[in-house]
């Protein structure tokens, strides 16, 4: 960008030495003749007159290249361009001006990236609907049509029944699942964050599988004091925390055990949720946490591979984290860390 007219110009430094000349011939007016001061006052205007053409001229051009070079700066941001006449370290209205026009693109440009990322996890999540609703719907239907066009004894529809309605529970678990999901993705669900009693908390999410784990002989232990108080949402950390000790039962063989231990830090409490089930392996602790993840070796298992991934989005949500440590055969811990 060019230098100002003011820059090349000085017209301060001029309008002071008139001033003081002024001045000067203030105090010496008794002793100059009437044909010197016409003299003077005649230059002096005729130096004046000059000086607001000038002024006049120089605020003409300015502006001009002011004008030139933000349509120049618009246009290369149309472009989609970086402005060739950006200076970003010289100390005028152009710089400034151009500095805030970048700004303002720059969270235009963000802000589509942002809206195209939503787009695709829009699209990945419809995928993913259609694709596990699928089977469950699929059942449901061959099931229907075989209690609707055979003749079946009591025993074999009963069975059908009672199959039909697994798959409906299953739907329905699914379709909670992918609700809580896509409200998790988009972040259309709110977090209340307060002060609150984790023993409470951890004793709802246990009171939720307590029953589950009744039907395989698995003990539960759980060591929390009744003074410990966090900072989190307690309707979302228990669903959190229900995601992790229902996998723990679930991987958890007959006659198992599962232990819940609290320790409180200096800014973070640990939950640790330990049991002596199948194990995970290393190269799998990130796996885990993805959506619909499975491993192999419990690919045939109940399960749709949400839990995990729910409860990392949640925990994470809160400024708090999950991490895992597990041993093939000896079972796994689970850890959250939650804000004192």
């Amino acid at each position: 960008m060019k230098k100002t007219t003011f820059k090349r110009f000085p017209v301060k430094t001029v309008l002071a030495v008139m001033a003081i000349v002024l001045i000067l011939l203030g105090v010496v007016w008794n002793y100059i003749p009437p044909i010197g001061i016409r003299i003077i006052l005649l230059v002096f205007g005729a130096i004046m007159f000059v000086l607001v053409c000038l002024w006049s001229r120089c605020q003409q051009r300015q502006q001009s290249e002011f004008a030139n070079d933000i349509c120049e700066t618009v246009d290369a941001l149309m472009d989609g361009r970086e402005p060739e006449n950006y200076n970003p370290y010289e100390d005028s209205q152009t710089s400034k001006v151009q500095s805030k026009l970048l700004q303002y693109y720059d969270r235009m440009r963000e802000g589509q990236r942002q809206s195209e990322q939503d787009k695709q996890t829009i699209q990945e999540l419809v995928s993913d609907i259609s694709h596990q609703v699928k089977t469950p719907i699929a059942n449901i239907q061959m099931f229907t049509n075989i209690l609707q066009q055979h003749q079946l004894s009591d025993e074999k529809r009963n069975e059908f029944l009672a199959t039909m309605s697994a798959q409906i529970n299953k739907l329905d678990f699914l379709m909670q699942s992918l609700i809580k999901m896509s409200r998790l993705e988009t972040g259309t669900f709110t977090l209340h964050m307060e002060s609150g009693s984790l023993y409470n908390t951890i004793a709802q999410a246990v009171n939720s599988i307590w029953a589950k784990a009744g039907q395989k002989n698995i003990q539960i232990d759980v060591g929390c004091d009744t003074h410990v108080t966090v900072k989190h949402d307690s309707k979302w950390t228990v669903e959190a925390l229900s995601n992790i000790l229902d996998n723990a039962v679930k991987y958890t063989p007959e006659g198992g055990n599962i232990r819940v231990s609290v320790r409180p830090w200096q800014f973070y409490t640990r939950i640790d949720i330990s049991d002596t089930g199948i194990g995970i392996a290393p190269e799998h602790y990130n796996d885990v946490f993805q959506r619909f993840f499975r491993a192999q070796e419990v690919a045939s298992m109940e399960g749709v591979g949400l839990g995990l991934y729910l409860a990392r989005g949640i925990i994470t949500r809160q400024k708090g984290y999950i991490s895992v440590k597990s041993e093939i055969g000896k079972g796994t811990t689970f850890s959250v860390c939650l804000l004192n």
